[in-house]
């Protein structure tokens, strides 16, 4: 490998804001933030979504009705058939 072309690789927090979570990953990433968990000092990056809180991960996903768009469009307007 060529010295000095690699981005610097460590420890990083992120912290999931909607489930006030954090988790400590590897990661190339720059911030200026840093926080301090159990005693050692991370660079932080807060983040909206996670495995923590996206409904696919946690099980609290919805049901959508996967009807065509005929009959989608047909119980939407049923009560407008001419007479």
């Amino acid at each position: 490998m060529k010295p000095g072309i690699h981005p610097d690789y460590q420890q990083v927090a992120f912290h999931d804001t909607a489930a006030d979570s954090y988790f400590v990953v590897g990661s190339t990433i720059k911030t200026d933030r840093t926080i301090e968990l159990e005693g050692v000092t991370y660079p932080y990056v807060p983040i909206d979504v996670s495995s923590e809180s996206h409904p696919f991960y946690t099980g609290k996903q919805k049901a959508v009705a996967s009807d065509g768009r005929v009959a989608q469009f047909n119980r939407r307007f049923k009560n407008l058939s001419a007479k």
